[in-house]
């Protein structure tokens, strides 16, 4: 049911009538045809004065001043003055358009069309001088425009994070920054494609609902196919098709994918991510870590023209190459305890005394990951690759070529959290299946996060699957650092919220 609405809402409301007793249309269907922008009018205007405009926007701001008046338009790329003399946009004695309609019946908030020349006015402000208004759109709504006391106190502003991140339309209007970060957002995936497709890889897609779920630690969606009367599962991960595709004779693919996890949400996690990944046939872990300070190193040039950015208190710098710790060398440098030949128990008594979290379902794998998580990760900084990590941890990579019960896995970590993961990847089917089946195991204790035994994978690397790199970045992550934000959310234009409130 609709809710009551405001007095400032029935004034608009009564302000569309008359709008259309006046026989102008409020939402007309016919093509308006802009021909420039604010930012494109103030770079040429010094080249081309008396630069005959179509533009189009929303009212920001209005000054009435008797026959003469002036307004702030805003459009996709910013704000432009127009100035409005009623004897320009009204024909013969028909004085209605500006005593009437501009006057009286506009809001700010509408959204309007703008033809006219530019100028520049006596206080030298690039302007508009409009001989033609015509409205797009009227808002039935007001805008939450910030307001300044005579004290220069702001008040009324669009601040509350809840309303900001549910209403993200009102978000984008008033509050121009957001708009910056999504921008920013969009050119690291557009660098990202760009580095991807220099070198040959091909871009795909695989399934969103898979029969099984797997190619990592997480709890998945549940759906429903009525016509296949079969349960389904939104991906947690893309990585099984992918290789599946290594298997099918592609040197190089990656996928931009959306992924689900049916878990907890914070300032870090959201339940629907993006994430980019990318498998590369011949190729190791090694070869990976130096793509990926190349890409990344590529992606903060491409925005910001330099390595080092600041993120928070720190200036955080992408230039290669970036610091290397192995899994059991960073925990010791934190924590000061070598647990690299600790089993099971030693690890629970080791973590319990360190003041790490765990519960009794946790095996080896996840002990080490508790440890990490809790006293290393949130200490690095600046760009890190965590290298060599216990084969518990890692059922889909490919075992140490030199250290027994490790497997050739890093993570990067910056500004406290990991940025990707990636693997030499396996590609033995007998040893597959056995780390599918301990992971069986780790269900039965109740692991939750415990992946499912793919039959279909494992008879994909049975045809032979050739030594790949496989590579997941965290997109939302990236853009959180490279964007200098705080919370994940605010690199989401819809990030998933709690069912609002009727009041």
């Amino acid at each position: 049911m609709q809710n009551a609405i405001s007095e400032q809402e029935r004034i608009r409301r009564e302000c569309l009538n008359q709008l259309l007793e006046l026989g102008v249309k409020p939402y007309p269907a016919e093509l308006y045809d802009v021909n420039t922008t604010s930012k494109k009018i103030k770079e040429k205007f010094e080249k081309e004065k008396g630069l005959e405009v179509v533009v189009a926007g929303r009212i920001m701001s209005r000054r009435i001043m008797g026959k003469a008046s002036f307004m702030e338009l805003q459009d996709h790329e910013g704000k432009i003055q127009v100035y409005v003399n009623r004897d320009e946009i009204c024909v013969g004695e028909d004085k209605t358009m500006y005593n009437q309609v501009f006057k009286k019946l506009l809001d700010i908030g509408d959204i309007v069309g703008i033809s006219g020349t530019v100028f520049k006015t006596q206080v030298g402000e690039i302007s508009i001088k409009a001989n033609n208004i015509k409205l797009l759109a009227k808002s039935l709504r007001p805008l939450p425009l910030p307001k300044k006391d005579s004290e220069g106190n702001i008040y009324d502003a669009f601040t509350d994070t809840e309303k900001r991140y549910r209403q993200r339309y009102v978000d984008l209007i008033v509050n121009p920054d957001v708009k910056e970060v999504f921008i920013k957002r969009t050119k690291i995936t557009n660098t990202m494609r760009t580095f991807l497709n220099e070198k040959g890889y091909l871009e795909v897609e695989t399934p969103i609902l898979q029969p099984l779920y797997g190619g990592a630690a997480a709890r998945p969606f549940k759906t429903r196919h009525n016509t296949l009367d079969m349960e389904l599962y939104l991906r947690i991960a893309n990585e099984l098709y992918l290789k599946r595709l290594i298997v099918g004779g592609f040197d190089g693919v990656y996928e931009f994918s959306k992924d689900f996890r049916n878990e907890g949400m914070s300032r870090f996690h959201n339940p629907e991510f993006t994430q980019m990944e990318l498998y590369v046939a011949y190729k190791d872990y090694n070869w990976m870590m130096s793509l990926v300070e190349e890409m990344v190193e590529r992606v903060a040039l491409d925005i910001y023209g330099k390595t080092e950015i600041q993120v928070g208190e720190h200036t955080i710098n992408f230039k290669k190459p970036w610091q290397r710790y192995s899994m059991y060398e960073v925990i010791e440098h934190f924590t000061g305890v070598d647990i690299s030949t600790m089993d099971e128990k030693e690890l629970k008594d080791t973590a319990k005394k360190i003041g790490v979290t765990i519960d009794k379902s946790m095996g080896r794998g996840k002990l080490i990951d508790e440890i990490f998580g809790q006293k290393c990760e949130g200490k690095l900084i600046q760009p890190t690759f965590i290298t060599d990590y216990p084969l518990e941890m890692s059922p889909l990579a490919k075992k140490h070529r030199k250290h027994k019960g490790l497997v050739e896995r890093f993570e990067a970590v910056c500004n406290g959290k990991e940025i990707c993961n990636a693997f030499s990847e396996l590609n033995d089917p007998i040893d597959q299946r056995a780390r599918f089946e301990q992971q069986l195991e780790l269900e039965k204790r109740g692991d939750k996060e415990a992946m499912l035994l793919d039959e279909d994978f494992i008879r994909s690397l049975e045809y032979g699957m050739p030594p790949t790199a496989g590579l997941g970045i965290g997109i939302d992550r990236l853009a959180m650092i490279m964007t200098n934000s705080k919370s994940i959310q605010d690199v989401l234009f819809f990030p998933q919220m709690k069912p609002e409130k009727n009041e």
